[in-house]
């Protein structure tokens, strides 16, 4: 197993696989050279000597410049790297004409075991969930669920969404909610819902149950707290019955990959993110577009750095419009509040090895492969077109994955240097940048890309991840779904009165 990688022919670092020890000899290039300082797994070490201002060049990129001068074999990271990141910029669009080819190694007619629904969508899950339009009922929501999952006798379980918002909000913060709390009662993996308002709170029953458009009477039920004549967790969990006989006649069946729809979603990264776990993701996310089904990538502060190459696979001009605006609109939300655009990286990126946030995002859009973008959706939006989209949405690891379900994800792929136990609506399948995190967090991880760095072949391994997907989307419980954590969280960005 080799001690450390150079990425791209271009770079003038390489990063470190294992931990190096200060006065190991490292030949890069036919250049020796001795390590400097005691380097941690994940971290940069430079591989000529260099002059303060200059960039450093990692995937074959900048990622900010020096702020001193470095000798070949130092150790750099956040303290003598800073970001060449700035403000709104002006964007060409230089489209590329390229589309991944399909991996040989990988089955061309794969299918997996999900649930055809009465309007011809497709989900992956089949449990009843309570969702509340207003955080006033999150108690009452998860007092039906508890009794109605002690109660009940088939395999369908109740699952109760809580959140702080539906009231107090104003214009587009109040319209984020209403979307995100539609996009969750039309989701296919539900297969009921129940729907819990207060009666008095701004996110109105009736007003909400006017965004559904054209729904399943017979699926998607409503109670409002206030109207209720008695005990309302009584009367919820009549409703919960009739629901539950509905919902315990429903079978899997074998569905074509291309109705498949996955988020792509990373959290906790480190310096191995761009090397093992997200070109990891990048190949699936290939061969499921060339499939014809779909990935989206969302975290727009996380593609600053990276935008251009976003941009000019982008498939026409248009969508190239709406990604610039995109970016721009998220670097404009971040002066708005006197943030810099470049201030991302959090404590344990850093300590994990991403010193720049050009650094952390040139890792994080290899999620996305090589496949051209198909669509550009607005935060709440649900998917309209198969193949590779970008979604808005922040890169708080819950408010996104949130965002990702919404759209109508089926499944979110998490890659995570080091760790989190949290899931989202949908299950969410943690994967490991390293062999370390999933050997000692497997309640939390549900697979390991760190073997890429232990001597597998990425086709191999690229294999055993599509295998595991079916899995989970034929009915295999995520990590996260096996430890009952299902939680949302909606972006908010307005006045609360």
């Amino acid at each position: 197993m080799k001690s450390w990688i150079k990425i791209n022919v271009a770079d003038n670092v390489i990063v470190c696989l294992t931990d190096l020890q200060k006065g190991e000899v490292i030949n890069v290039d036919g250049q020796q050279f001795e390590v400097l300082q005691d380097t941690p797994r994940g971290h940069k070490i430079a591989i000529c000597n260099l002059k303060k201002g200059e960039n450093v060049i990692k995937y074959g990129y900048p990622i900010g410049h020096l702020t001193e001068d470095v000798m070949a074999g130092q150790w750099l990271n956040e303290n003598n790297i800073h970001t060449n990141l700035e403000g709104l910029l002006d964007y060409e669009y230089k489209p590329v004409d390229e589309n991944p080819n399909l991996n040989p190694n990988l089955n061309k007619t794969l299918t997996f075991k999900g649930y055809r629904r009465k309007n011809g969508d497709v989900g992956i899950r089949n449990d009843i969930w309570v969702i509340p339009t207003v955080g006033c009922v999150n108690g009452i929501c998860y007092k039906i669920t508890e009794l109605f999952n002690g109660q009940h006798k088939g395999n369908v379980q109740a699952i109760a969404y809580g959140h702080n918002y539906g009231c107090s909000q104003l214009s587009d913060d109040h319209e984020n909610t209403k979307k995100i709390l539609r996009d969750m009662v039309l989701h296919p993996n539900a297969g009921a819902v129940l729907v819990v308002g207060l009666g008095c709170e701004n996110n109105q029953p009736d007003v909400f149950r006017e965004s559904l458009g054209d729904y399943d009477k017979e699926r998607i039920r409503f109670m409002v707290c206030q109207e209720v004549e008695g005990n309302e967790v009584e009367y919820g969990l009549k409703i919960m019955h009739e629901l539950e006989d509905i919902v315990n006649k429903d079978c899997r069946e074998d569905i074509e990959l291309s109705h498949l729809r996955v988020g792509l979603k990373c959290g906790g990264s480190d310096g191995l993110s761009g090397i093992t776990a997200n070109p990891l993701v990048g190949e699936f996310s290939d061969y499921l577009v060339a499939q014809g089904g779909t990935s989206i990538l969302t975290e727009v502060p996380e593609m600053f750095g990276a935008e251009t190459i976003l941009m000019n696979r982008c498939k026409t001009e248009g969508l190239f419009n709406k990604t610039v605006k995109m970016i721009n609109d998220f670097k404009q939300y971040y002066l708005s509040h006197g943030e810099p655009v470049g201030e991302n990286p959090s404590p344990g990126n850093k300590k994990g090895g991403i010193s720049t946030l050009e650094d952390k995002a040139l890792g994080c859009t290899q999620k996305c492969g090589k496949a051209l973008v198909s669509g550009v959706l607005e935060y709440g939006e649900r998917l309209k077109t198969n193949g590779l989209n970008l979604l808005s949405a922040p890169g708080n690891d819950l408010v996104a994955a949130t965002a990702l379900a919404a759209s109508g994800c089926h499944i979110v792929l998490f890659t995570t240097g080091r760790g989190t136990p949290f899931g989202t609506f949908v299950p969410t399948m943690k994967i490991s940048t390293n062999s370390v995190i999933f050997n000692n967090k497997p309640d939390w991880i549900d697979f390991n890309a760190g073997q890429l760095v232990d001597g597998r072949e990425m086709d191999d391994v690229v294999k055993d991840l599509t295998e595991k997907i079916i899995s989970i989307a034929s009915g295999e419980q995520t990590k996260n779904e096996e430890n009952g954590y299902h939680e949302i969280s909606i972006f908010k960005n307005g006045v609360t009165l």
